[in-house]
């Protein structure tokens, strides 16, 4: 059993797991959703106290947690806030506790958050918090063809280079490698690791970085017995030919991750959160409320999710 978080009420996290519990209703993994089960149209309800009380094939399965005010699509509320940091605290508390096997959360609107008084940037820094591990959360996007792994996230471009080091990549590396032991259950881990400039700089003809930065970290881990190459020209490193030779890429910068994933499988992307006590997963998409309440929002990612949490969740159990 998972549990899945409300997500921002004026999106589309409602719709889309009434939608994702149509789709595996009958063959799982199951989860509870923590949300106002008022609000939950399109599909048979059941009120729970505790995910033990469950019946997953019969209801989707709500841990009743009403909202202060009235949710309207496509308008999300300051007033509604405190509820859907509240619904993540409540999941994390039940993956800690073993009442669950992991925490998938829906999209939240992080300006919502924000005006609210949210002191994190989003979902991966909060979450650090609550189930942190002494290392800092890394953020994964993975599809059945490619996983990524951003070493610089949500930053201007100008400053992410600039705040490149062979120990912040290192640092990433590793908490990937060992993630990919622990929880997708690959023994020894292939890590190819971008270079930054084209051709991965054209052996300091186009830029140092790849030199001076990248090298060195690839020597670093190979020296602590991790598999990793690089650095790897990013044109040619996510092609058909090239993504079979590694098991996951370590990226520079956010849109270096990104652009080739989403391209690949925008529809089933999925954001695995690495370095936390729990398993944590999310669709690889935002809260749409443009489209909010009106019933064509695909749950093609947050099936995607729910399976692959449900996937780790059995891997770690079964190393313990």
């Amino acid at each position: 059993m998972l549990a899945l978080t409300m997500g921002e009420p004026a999106g589309i996290g409602a719709e889309i797991a009434v939608k994702a519990w149509h789709a595996l209703r009958a063959t799982g993994p199951a989860f509870l959703l923590l949300d106002d089960a008022d609000r939950i149209a399109g599909a048979p309800v059941q009120r729970i106290t505790a995910p033990a009380e469950a019946r997953f094939a019969e209801a989707l399965p709500v841990l009743h947690r009403p909202l202060p005010t009235p949710a309207t699509p496509g308008r999300p509320s300051v007033a509604t806030a405190p509820a859907v940091i509240a619904a993540i605290r409540e999941a994390v508390a039940l993956a800690q506790s073993g009442a669950v096997d992991g925490v998938v959360t829906n999209p939240i609107q992080k300006s919502v958050l924000t005006a609210a008084g949210f002191a994190h940037p989003g979902h991966t820094e909060f979450l650090g918090e609550l189930a942190g591990t002494g290392v800092p959360p890394v953020m994964m996007l993975a599809c059945p063809q490619l996983r990524v792994v951003p070493v610089t996230v949500h930053e201007p471009l100008a400053r992410a280079i600039a705040r490149l080091t062979p120990e912040l990549i290192v640092e990433h590396a590793r908490i990937t490698h060992d993630a990919l032991v622990r929880d997708f259950g690959i023994a020894t881990p292939r890590l190819a690791v971008a270079g930054l400039n084209p051709h991965a700089g054209e052996a300091g003809t186009l830029g140092h970085e790849d030199q001076a930065i990248v090298a060195p970290a690839v020597a670093q881990l190979k020296a602590l017995g991790i598999a990793a190459t690089g650095p790897w020209p990013p044109d040619t490193m996510f092609t058909a030919h090239a993504r079979p030779l590694y098991d996951a890429a370590i990226c520079l910068y956010h849109d270096q991750a990104l652009i080739p994933i989403k391209t690949l499988d925008m529809a089933g992307g999925v954001n695995v959160t690495l370095g936390l006590s729990i398993i944590r997963t999310s669709p690889d998409h935002g809260t749409a409320l443009d489209i909010a309440g009106k019933g064509v929002a695909s749950a093609e990612s947050l099936i995607a999710a729910i399976r692959l949490a449900a996937q780790l969740a059995d891997h770690r159990r079964n190393r313990r």
